[in-house]
């Protein structure tokens, strides 16, 4: 079994990395971390550049955490790529970052979190970024 975790460059990338890093040491589980982008614009601050990639790997390798890093530009969403994976692969639990936004903004918009937690046959564990002082 494998811990899945939904990455982006920013605080609440981090912080999930971080729930996934807990929650495969409780579970004795590699982690998987995901990062994805459409790759339909010149510029995506969810596409993880090569120094981000390789600090997650820092990070993942000083906690003793066995891992892989996924970096997928297929020209689908996020909540494509992850429910795909959890349907191939054995992963037990997905995490994610969620923001907070209003009942209208995600009416209209749509939400990746919600994508994920709606199509994945798995437990997921949605964590908030640590509010700023």
């Amino acid at each position: 079994m494998t811990v899945l975790v939904g990455y982006v460059p920013s605080l609440l990338g981090e912080a999930a990395l971080a729930a996934a890093v807990e929650q495969a040491r409780f579970r004795d589980e590699p982690v998987l971390v995901v990062n994805t982008s459409r790759g339909d614009a010149y510029v995506d601050p969810r596409l993880a550049q090569e120094p981000d990639l390789n600090r997650v790997v820092r990070e993942l390798t000083a906690a003793g955490v066995p891992h892989t890093v996924r970096q997928l530009i297929r020209g689908r969403d996020a909540a494509e790529e992850i429910v795909e994976i959890v349907e191939a692969e054995d992963v037990s639990l997905v995490v994610i970052g969620i923001r907070h936004r209003t009942p209208v903004g995600k009416l209209i918009m749509g939400s990746t979190a919600q994508e994920i937690l709606l199509r994945v046959r798995c437990p997921v564990l949605a964590v908030k970024a640590p509010e700023a002082d």
